[in-house]
């Protein structure tokens, strides 16, 4: 039998049980005492993670009796029958809806004493919670979102600090390009080790706006840390494609989010070097007849071991009967196939046109199965993104800067082409420009007066509706 739970809650226990007594203040506190205590808490979360899609299958069941049985925790069950008809499973799902009595008793231990012992059982926890969803062939979209919700739960309690922009174009967030050049590749050294999964969760969390993004990010996350358990211990994998394709408006944060999905998939191990390559239409398509395919694959030997984010991938399927971009999409359906274990590739661009672009080729819609819409931004996210700028360059908005800059994305016209991140990014420029024709006339300006922009700069940035950014002059 299977042995992943049983050793899932032997780890549980011996990796929780200094942490339960440092937190106790007692490092006497009897072991016994304590395992029991953390016996009951593996199985609380096994229960109600099994319990969670309320399909109760044998495999988990069986593991469930294989793992405590043999700590007295489960008297007179000794089939997945027998547990069915108990209350020992069904209806304790509802164990997940807030944090633990252990986890709280951990968390306020490290308020006192500035350690990090309820990180400590958030790692043990969400270990235990994908063995469970791993121990069925096939994990159900419920299974995946019930770690989502809990990993959300679990961090909210953690975590502290602000938002960062995914679509600001500031420092931290410029994509690795290429536009048919040699471009410069960011990716970690190769002796340095993958970042924790958590982190890079929590990072995705920390930008503004794209609630839907992040939830198919974590249920991807989540799926994928199940497929490399049941791999780990030899058990059948149902092989789904890794590739996207990222639907949205310019400036919503697509660059951003394939890149970190890059780093997050050098931590699960999907990808050996976790870098992000940009390409557009340019950086794919040659002018003679044969170069395309030498072009294409030169791309994804840049890209090899990372991501491939290919930018208005639609535009492929554009021009005329002597264009090549019908090449290029068959040297990259090509390539995606020839690399699929070494690399991900994610197409990106306009919502219709990318419908378009799937159905141009059969090898696009078995291979690029999955999209996940970007939506735009509303306004007072779009304010946050302003702020985030204008910090990032030492300046700060006065209140009634803000209540300007709100209204003033307000009276942008939504629909295809919104510029989002990039819209406030040439609000911050436009009203600077302002702002130093505004301090022209002051003799001795002031650093706060210097570094502050008042609403009469954000007004006077005339709203365009036409397709156009404002302008800074």
């Amino acid at each position: 039998m299977d042995r992943g739970l049983t050793n899932g809650v032997t780890g549980f226990v011996d990796e929780l049980a200094p942490a339960l007594a440092q937190a106790a203040g007692r490092a006497n506190l009897d072991d016994d005492e304590a395992r029991r205590l953390l016996l009951l808490e593996a199985f609380n979360l096994s229960a109600a993670f099994i319990d969670s899609d309320g399909r109760h299958t044998d495999e988990e069941l069986w593991a469930l009796v294989a793992a405590f049985a043999q700590h007295g925790h489960l008297p007179g069950v000794s089939t997945p029958e027998t547990l069915r008809r108990s209350p020992m499973v069904v209806g304790t799902k509802a164990w997940l809806n807030k944090p633990s009595d252990l986890f709280e008793t951990l968390r306020q231990a490290d308020q006192l004493r500035g350690t990090n012992l309820a990180r400590r059982y958030y790692d043990e926890a969400m270990t235990l919670a994908h063995i469970i969803v791993s121990l069925d062939q096939f994990p159900s979209e419920t299974e995946l979102a019930a770690i989502v919700a809990y990993q959300r739960l679990l961090l909210t309690a953690l975590a502290s600090g602000g938002p960062t922009a995914a679509a600001t174009g500031g420092p931290g967030t410029a994509a690795t390009t290429n536009d048919g050049d040699e471009g410069a590749i960011e990716e970690p050294p190769p002796d340095e080790p993958p970042e924790p999964l958590e982190d890079l969760l929590a990072e995705l969390d920390g930008l503004i706006g794209l609630e839907p993004v992040k939830e198919e990010v974590r249920l991807l996350s989540a799926l994928l840390r199940v497929q490399r358990l049941r791999e780990e211990r030899g058990l059948p994998v149902v092989d789904k494609t890794k590739h996207l394709i990222f639907s949205g408006n310019p400036g919503t944060g697509k660059t951003t989010v394939a890149r970190l999905l890059a780093r997050i998939y050098r931590s699960l191990k999907v990808v050996e070097r976790g870098h992000l390559v940009e390409v557009d239409r340019g950086g794919l398509v040659a002018g003679f007849v044969g170069q395309t395919a030498t072009k294409v694959a030169d791309v994804f030997d840049r890209a090899d071991g990372g991501v491939l984010l290919v930018d208005e991938a639609y535009s492929l399927t554009r021009g005329g009967q002597r264009d090549f971009g019908r090449e290029a999409i068959d040297a990259v359906v090509k390539q995606v196939e020839d690399r699929r274990d070494s690399m991900v590739v994610i197409l990106a661009g306009y919502p219709a046109e990318m419908a378009d672009l799937i159905a141009a080729n059969p090898g696009f819609q078995s291979r690029f199965p999955k999209t996940i819409l970007f939506p735009d931004y509303n306004d007072s996210e779009l304010v946050a993104i302003l702020n985030l700028i204008a910090e990032g360059n030492a300046y700060r908005l006065t209140d009634d800067a803000h209540g300007a800059a709100e209204a003033w994305f307000g009276s942008h016209s939504r629909g295809r082409g919104f510029g989002n991140g990039r819209l406030a990014r040439n609000l911050f420029e436009a009203a600077v420009a302002r702002h130093a024709t505004r301090l022209v006339d002051v003799a001795d300006p002031t650093d706060v007066e210097l570094t502050t922009l008042e609403a009469r700069d954000i007004a006077s940035v005339p709203v365009r509706n036409d397709g156009n950014e404002p302008s800074a002059s």
